[in-house]
């Protein structure tokens, strides 16, 4: 009787079969754990999409706050006598910060305020967290009229 229950574990050549059960484990593990690998992987690939997705949005307004902060300084170059207040008055919750610079070689970071002697307007646009920037080179046009 013993004999016939070793004949069930024996190959055809007649050698023990007691790693089948084994073999048949770490295949499925090996599936699951690439199957989840995958699951993973494109998880994340779907996460960065929607990030990208709503980040688009805020890039829109920090570019339109950086427009905006570009008109603010021509506004303030061409109508020097009469200034804007407040240099922020956006409603979307966006920030502009505006930089001038002189016409000197390297350019030099000069008040606005001066803004005679201003060559170039720089303005940073920001919103949650995405900045936008805009430069304007301001040059002086020489009348050549008769």
């Amino acid at each position: 009787m013993n004999k016939m229950v070793l004949s069930k574990y024996k190959d055809k050549k007649g050698q023990a079969q007691h790693r089948a059960g084994q073999v048949m484990i770490m295949t499925t593990l090996a599936i699951g754990g690439t199957i989840l690998g995958a699951a993973t992987i494109a998880g994340l690939l779907v996460v960065y999409q929607i990030r990208q997705s709503t980040d688009l949005a805020s890039s829109a307004q920090a570019i339109f706050a950086a427009d905006a902060g570009i008109e603010w300084g021509l506004y303030n170059f061409f109508h020097a006598a009469t200034p804007i207040g407040d240099p922020n008055p956006l409603s979307s919750g966006a920030r502009f910060v505006i930089e001038c610079y002189d016409g000197e070689i390297p350019p030099n970071l000069i008040d606005c305020s001066a803004l005679s002697t201003t060559s170039s307007i720089r303005s940073f646009g920001t919103a949650r967290g995405v900045s936008r920037a805009f430069l304007i080179y301001l040059q002086t046009a020489t009348s050549t009229s008769p």
